[in-house]
């Protein structure tokens, strides 16, 4: 018995050494290779972690693979952005927002332990070669039981590769994150494993963003990121409360704070407050179909539009503003400082934005470093 207990302690002392390197706050960003921030103006003093976005999945050999456009960054991104920031560390970020397609991607490679296998080994070897800190698995999303079996599987062999990797390199081992749903408005979270998840990460980023669009509320104004929702299920709160359920404690979770917000065409000048009425994404707000606009974007707007009005709305916590029949929902300092304040206060590992070449002068990566010190 003597003996029994004693093995137990070792493995429980074993695994909080493991996890030790996630125990403090995250204040994590992820830089998107597309975003139009160079590498070199990364001001990482404002992160612990960041995210360097995306590897991709090769379909014919179910490898991780670095595209050769963003080779030469990705491959100096640790020693860059360590210029600045010695302590900061960095995780290679896998996947993306790639749709139905990339999803079943992901799904054919967890299907099989030899295509696990080719997909933990090169992860491994590619995080090692490019200096980063830990791998990030943005699989969006797995939508089947047999995603969440597949998925578990996947996580206990990675974890227990990264393990064996680090036991025989004498390196520390990888960190290992993932970026999941925020919301069974995004996707259904009965397919994650949250039991295995929570055995097996370091700690996971809740995207609770995208929560309400001008693609899906085309008839009214939506706050698309609210913490808190007095009329509705769906919330920050809502998400980060559902994964706590679920079985992942909440100091494995990060809060996602969105950089960028979404512009709705309203159908009168007149009635510009949430919820009114509108007819889909205005996009001559903005470039992109779906109404999507960076913070630094939605400041110029701010700033050149005669006559906009920025409002800050304490009860769902969020920003909007509005000119003319354009409005706009978004994240300003106050929300920010509101979602980090939430974070604090309930325990969680810390937050990470989506995406740090939105933000506009640092002026969003400053709240929120800040406010959580």
């Amino acid at each position: 018995m003597a003996n029994s207990k004693s093995l137990f302690l070792v493995i429980i002392f074993t695994i909080l050494i493991s996890f030790s390197s996630a125990q403090g706050a995250v204040k994590g960003g992820y830089w998107y290779s597309d975003s139009g921030l160079a590498v070199s103006d990364i001001d990482s003093s404002y992160f612990t972690h960041l995210f360097c976005a995306f590897a991709d999945l090769d379909t014919n050999t179910n490898q991780v693979t670095i595209s050769s456009s963003n080779a030469p960054s990705f491959s100096t991104f640790t020693q860059t952005v360590q210029q600045n920031n010695p302590s900061v560390k960095t995780l290679l970020s896998i996947g993306g927002g790639g749709g139905p397609s990339l999803a079943a991607d992901f799904a054919d490679m967890a299907s099989q332990a030899s295509t696990r296998k080719s997909f933990i080994d090169s992860s491994i070897q590619v995080a090692r070669n490019y200096n980063f800190h830990g791998l990030d698995l943005d699989w969006e999303y797995p939508s089947s039981d047999t995603d969440k079996t597949n998925f578990g599987l996947l996580l206990n062999e990675w974890r227990s590769a990264i393990t064996q990797e680090s036991s025989t390199s004498g390196n520390p081992a990888l960190l290992l994150t993932a970026a999941v749903a925020g919301s069974n408005q995004i996707s259904l979270l009965e397919y994650y494993p949250a039991q295995d998840i929570a055995n097996n990460f370091d700690w996971i980023n809740v995207m609770v963003y995208d929560l309400f669009t001008p693609g899906g509320y085309s008839t009214q104004t939506q706050p698309p990121a609210p913490l808190k929702n007095p009329l509705g299920q769906f919330s920050a709160e809502e998400g980060v409360t559902s994964w706590i359920q679920l079985g992942v404690p909440a100091n494995k979770l990060a809060i996602g704070l969105p950089f960028y917000g979404y512009a709705w065409n309203l159908v009168s000048a007149n009635d510009h407050g949430l919820f009114a009425t509108a007819n889909g994404a205005d996009t001559d707000a903005t470039s992109s179909g779906d109404g999507s606009i960076g913070y630094g974007d939605i400041r110029e707007f701010i700033n050149t539009h005669s006559g906009a009005q920025s409002v800050y709305n304490s009860t769902f916590v969020t920003d909007y503003c509005y000119s003319g029949t354009t409005w706009i929902g978004y994240d300003d300092t106050q929300s920010i400082s509101a979602k980090v304040t939430y974070a604090k206060d309930n325990g969680l590992l810390g937050y990470f934005a989506w995406q740090i070449g939105s933000d506009d002068n640092w002026t969003l990566s400053k709240t929120g470093k800040y406010h959580e010190s």
